[in-house]
C-alpha cells in the first residue's frame, strides 16, 4: 500500500485519480479548496477508511509524508481560470514549488499535470513533445497557458537542480462524468444544452479541430507514468489522436442525444487554437499505452451522467 496525495482531488480528473488508486489498495490524501471541485465527486469514497479529505489551497504550503504526489490542482476551463486569472497563475506556479519543495523534503515522486495548452496555437501539427509552442504570453488564456509551462519549468529545474523525482504529462482535451455542466468547455457546454433543447453554441467557423480523450483512460495513463522508473520523466503526451472538428462533435452531440436543437454560431473566443491532435508515440512506446474509448462511447456515458445530474437539479 502507497499513501498518495492527490491535489485538486475533488475536481473532475482527480476524484476519478482518486477512486481508481483506491480501487488497487492504495491510501489517498484528497487535497482541495472546492473553486471549481465539488465534494459531490468524491462523497462515495468518504467512507473508505484509506481515504481522507482535506480542505486546503496549494498556493499555502502543506506539510505530510506521502509516497506519491500528483498534482491536479488548477482551474482548467476558459470560464474558471479566466475568472481570477492572477490565482490561476498562482495555482500553477506557486502550487508547483509547494509540491516540489514537498516532494524534495520527504523525497516522493511527483507528477505534474500539464495541458496541451503549452502548445499555444501551434504551428506543427499534430503536436510531438519536442515542440515548443506558439503561446500568446499576454492574451486572455495565458494566466493558463503561461502558468502551466512555468510549472513544467519549475519540475525541470527541480530535478536537475535537486534531483527532484519529476513525471510531467501533457493532457490533451479530456471529457466524461464529474466535469462541471458550466464549466464552459465545449463536450459539457454541448451536451447540456442538447438536453435542454437550447441552441447549441458554436464559437468560430467550427472548422476548429480537438481530439477527445475520455477520463478513464487518461487517468490510465497518469497512473502508467507515476509508475515508470525514475529515468522517466516526461514530458509525455496523453491524449486521444482521433482529430474531429467542433462542428462534427456538436453534430455527434445531437444525434446522441435526438436533441432538436439547433447549431447557432458565435465570433470566435479570443486566442482560440485553430487544431489540437497530440502524437503519442512516446506514450505508446515508453507506458504502453493508448486510448480504448472512443468518442461516441465515451459521449454516450457522458451523456447518461449529464441526464441524471440535470434531473437532480
Amino acid at each position: 500500500m502507497k499513501k498518495i496525495l492527490v491535489t485538486g482531488g475533488a475536481g473532475f480528473l482527480g476524484s476519478h485519480l482518486c477512486e481508481r488508486l483506491l480501487n488497487e489498495g492504495n491510501e489517498v490524501i484528497c487535497l482541495d479548496n472546492y473553486f471549481t471541485g465539488s465534494k459531490r465527486n468524491i462523497v462515495h469514497l468518504m467512507d473508505n477508511p484509506y481515504f481522507e479529505l482535506i480542505r486546503h489551497d496549494i498556493t499555502a504550503p502543506f506539510f505530510i509524508e506521502v509516497d506519491e504526489i500528483f498534482n491536479l490542482a488548477c482551474p482548467a476551463s476558459p470560464i474558471h481560470y479566466q475568472y481570477n486569472p492572477i490565482k490561476t497563475v498562482k495555482t500553477s506556479v506557486m502550487g508547483a514549488i509547494n509540491m516540489l519543495g514537498l516532494a524534495k523534503r520527504i523525497r516522493a515522486k511527483v507528477l505534474q499535470s500539464s495541458t496541451s495548452e503549452v502548445y499555444g496555437d501551434p504551428n506543427v501539427h499534430p503536436q510531438p513533445e519536442s515542440y515548443w509552442g506558439n503561446v500568446n504570453p499576454i492574451g486572455i488564456r495565458s494566466c493558463y497557458d503561461e502558468g502551466k509551462r512555468c510549472a513544467e519549468t519549475l519540475f525541470f529545474d527541480y530535478h536537475r537542480q535537486n534531483n527532484v523525482r519529476i513525471k510531467v504529462a501533457r493532457i490533451f482535451n479530456t471529457y466524461g462524468p464529474h466535469m462541471h455542466p458550466h464549466d464552459g468547455r465545449v463536450v459539457s457546454n454541448f451536451i447540456v444544452q442538447a438536453l435542454k433543447g437550447e441552441d447549441i453554441t458554436i464559437y468560430g467557423s467550427g472548422e476548429q479541430t480537438r481530439s477527445f480523450c475520455y477520463c478513464d483512460d487518461l487517468i490510465d495513463g497518469l497512473i502508467r507514468l507515476m509508475n515508470t522508473d525514475d529515468n522517466i520523466i516526461g514530458p509525455i503526451n496523453l491524449g486521444n489522436p482521433n482529430e474531429f472538428t467542433i462542428k462534427e462533435l456538436a453534430e455527434l452531440v445531437l444525434d446522441l442525444t435526438g436533441s432538436k436543437s439547433k447549431i447557432v454560431y458565435n465570433p470566435a473566443a479570443g486566442d482560440d487554437p485553430r487544431q489540437r491532435q497530440p502524437i503519442i508515440d512516446q506514450a505508446k512506446e515508453i507506458l504502453h499505452w493508448q486510448p480504448t474509448v472512443q468518442l461516441k462511447e465515451g459521449l454516450q456515458k457522458t451523456i447518461q451522467y449529464f441526464e441524471e445530474e440535470i434531473r437532480r437539479i
